[in-house]
């Protein structure tokens, strides 16, 4: 089945048209097609990217934190550990839809909180995966 999305409205970049071709086989294993675009994707972002949203303390390693960082001068600043956070979580994704397609079960089975946090942080931050 071929998928045509069509045109983006003339505010997006490019004025771009996007074709989709999804083969039955694509869907038996959708986890795994998806990771296969997914990874590079997020790699490619974390490469390139201009800027990084707001994080949950919670997500990442105390030694992430704000409270880790010394303290702004204003209370709109973003502290020293903002865009190191972003990075974090990003290499959590990334590690999680790599480890998806790998055939090595005793590493997806060893890492699996790991790999299930990063799934659950690219749902978390979906809407943030812009450049």
């Amino acid at each position: 089945m071929k998928v045509h999305i069509g045109k983006y409205p003339k505010t997006y970049k490019g004025n771009r048209k996007i074709s989709v071709q999804i083969d039955p086989w694509d869907t038996w294993n959708m986890d795994h097609t998806l990771a296969l675009i997914a990874a590079p994707m997020l790699k490619q972002l974390r490469a390139t990217k201009h800027g990084a949203p707001y994080t949950d303390d919670a997500d990442v390693p105390e030694e992430l934190r704000t409270s880790a960082a010394p303290p702004t001068k204003n209370e709109w600043d973003t502290d020293d550990n903002h865009f190191k956070r972003w990075d974090w979580i990003l290499d959590e994704m990334i590690f999680a839809f790599e480890s998806k397609v790998t055939d090595d079960w005793e590493h997806r089975e060893a890492y699996h909180e790991r790999i299930s946090n990063g799934f659950r942080l690219f749902g978390k931050y979906y809407e943030n995966l812009w450049d």
